[in-house]
């Protein structure tokens, strides 16, 4: 769940351990400090009175900050924050129960401790499995992190491994291959697993300003934008989903060889040996650095191999970077683009009419979602629960075992030549929610936007189409577009572009512009305009009450010089803020938007949302 969404849902208690937090940035001058003194100085008291959207932007501005004042708290190894950041950072645990949570550290000690007593069998048996290469880097790792905890003993101080050390040893397992739970497991060989009590970690979490936890409804909440900080500073690359993604298209002798390297038993099916992987906390890097090529493949050869393996399975065409190094950084920077991105892919309403079909098909579907992503709720194929956990119509397609997603594909009658998850996708795309989801690119022309989307379009019928999608938003908005009524009003030289019936014969013009620049700046040309339409309507006996023009942004000068136009009685309202109204009054219990809301020069959509809620 978006880190602004969060913040909407709590009360001001539950939000002031992450704020404190923030504050203490602010007051030590960080590195956008100029960006964040103008959000704030439109707050009369702080940071504390600043909206949840600013609130937000200013995490985003502050989160180099952030991630070293993390890396401090990293260094007090006594905390265990390795095992309880492992736990926050996984898909599917952004929003969990207090007991739901508890469950998961217990169970997260009690494997720690098994494997534990494994490793310790493995290494003093002759007899074990582990290859002697792999206990020899083993026993490196062990011996490094032996003399940095008890350096300090030496020195009549408390054990413990500073950030300098930490750093030293996260460059040494890299170097040996070990994947984040080995070298978890070999940690906590040194340093004793103290198992704390929930509400304590809770506590201790909520006042760094990692989660929130809402008392009245038991909830701990991890923001998106927070989750991918964490992962940053435990050296994750990408999300599990991200790298189940990239091992799915690898053939089974590549899997057998990244299992056998890193200890993971290669009797179990395919699928059961991706999950091990990313249980394993095997990194990426090391994955398609070094762990997928037979022995004695050259530095030329690893390229074109990645390079294969990205294009023709993931579709990344062409995969970018001159080095090995660059190729995988550029395959990173792919996963965290579409990590960010709010799009789904497909619409909301075809995501819901998916997961209803996949349930009907697949009725173990259901509970492998459950399993996979450590949900809670008892039916979780539901497309708004899903998108608060960040799990996409894409990253459910992952899930599925071929042979499953042959049967689907066959009862629903979906296109079976190409590839399968790419026709389920475009089967369930929904021509018109995906455009409305797409609005705002539509206003700004962003056509390369769009085309990532899923939509194609040409450039000369975006006018249009911003036309019609105004006109659908305002329909389904509870207002009367009459066409009818605009055809006999308009004349081949004055074209309306939209016309709400309010009432007998009052009316509200609404104009649509699109725009690639930033800040619409066109105030003659348009004022023109709609002065001329409001004496069409007044010459056909219409009473003009309103006029409205919806564009992607306007500039400064734009609303100064339509204050000083009392003619006219215009309303400029952005794109983003008519959707952002539209999305709040789906979910509200009005059946039509009351029209007096618009009376600002510059609509405010907040103040509107703040109006549907009350009722």
């Amino acid at each position: 769940m978006k880190l602004e969404k969060i913040l909407d849902k709590l009360g001001s208690l539950e939000k002031n351990s992450f704020i404190k937090v923030i504050d203490n940035i602010i007051s030590k001058n960080p590195e956008n400090n100029k960006e964040i003194e103008k959000i704030l100085s439109s707050a009369d008291k702080g940071l504390k009175s600043v909206d949840s959207q600013n609130i937000s932007k200013i995490f985003s501005l502050t989160q180099n900050e952030f991630y070293n004042y993390l890396k401090s708290e990293f260094q007090d190894t006594s905390s265990q924050l390795d095992i309880l950041i492992d736990i926050i950072i996984r898909d599917g645990n952004c929003i969990m129960k207090q007991d739901w949570f508890s469950r998961l550290y217990d169970n997260e000690i009690k494997h720690l401790e098994s494997r534990l007593k494994q490793l310790k069998s493995d290494l003093d048996n002759d007899k074990s499995e582990l290859s002697e290469s792999r206990k020899r880097d083993y026993k490196i790792y062990n011996y490094c992190l032996k003399t940095a905890y008890n350096n300090d003993l030496v020195n009549n101080r408390e054990a413990k491994i500073t950030f300098d050390e930490l750093s030293i040893l996260l460059t040494l397992s890299k170097s040996l291959g070990l994947s984040q739970e080995e070298v978890k497991l070999i940690n906590y060989t040194i340093v004793p697993i103290k198992k704390g009590e929930i509400l304590e970690i809770i506590n201790s979490l909520k006042n760094i300003g990692v989660i929130f936890y809402s008392k009245k409804e038991n909830i701990v909440y991890v923001a998106d934008e927070m989750v991918r900080l964490l992962r940053k500073l435990r050296e994750k690359e990408v999300g599990d989903k991200f790298l189940r993604r990239t091992l799915k298209i690898m053939r089974q002798p590549t899997i057998n060889q990244i299992s056998k390297i890193h200890n993971i038993d290669r009797k179990l099916s395919q699928a059961d040996k991706i999950k091990e992987i990313i249980k394993e906390g095997v990194r990426i890097r090391g994955i398609l650095e070094n762990d997928i090529y037979k022995e004695g493949t050259t530095l030329t050869e690893k390229k074109k191999q990645l390079s294969e393996l990205c294009e023709n399975g993931l579709g990344i065409k062409p995969l970018k970077g001159s080095t090995l190094d660059d190729k995988i950084d550029s395959l990173i920077s792919h996963f965290e683009n579409i990590e960010k991105d709010e799009k789904v892919g497909i619409s909301i309403d075809g995501y819901e009419k998916m997961l209803i079909e996949l349930n009907n098909s697949l009725p173990k579907l259901n509970k492998q979602l459950k399993d996979q992503f450590e949900l809670q709720d008892e039916f979780v194929l539901k497309a708004n629960f899903l998108l608060d956990y960040n799990i996409k119509p894409r990253d459910i397609l992952d899930l599925i075992v071929k042979e499953d997603l042959t049967k689907f594909i066959k009862e629903n009658g979906i296109k079976q030549r190409g590839d399968d998850i790419l026709n389920v996708l475009e089967n369930y795309k929904d021509a018109e929610n995906l455009y409305l989801e797409n609005y705002e690119n539509v206003a700004y022309r962003n056509l390369n936007e769009l085309k990532e989307n899923g939509i194609s379009i040409k450039e000369s019928e975006l006018g249009l189409k911003f036309e019609e999608l105004t006109k659908t938003i305002f329909s389904k908005l509870g207002f009367n577009v009459n066409e009818k009524l605009k055809k006999s009003t308009n004349t081949s030289k004055d074209q309306i572009d939209i016309l709400l019936n309010i009432d007998n014969n009052e009316v509200i013009i609404v104009e649509c512009k699109t725009s690639k620049e930033r800040g619409y700046n066109k105030f003659s040309s348009v004022s023109r305009q709609i002065k001329s339409y409001r004496k069409l309507a007044e010459s056909s006996n219409l009473r003009v009450i309103k006029t409205l023009l919806v564009a992607p942004e306007f500039s400064d000068d734009f609303i100064t010089d339509c204050e000083m136009d009392m003619e006219m009685n215009l309303s400029l309202i952005t794109a983003s803020s008519l959707m952002k109204i539209f999305e709040e009054f789906k979910i509200s219990k009005h059946t039509s938007l009351p029209h007096v809301l618009f009376r600002d020069i510059v609509i405010n959509e907040q103040r509107i949302i703040k109006a549907l809620k009350k009722k």
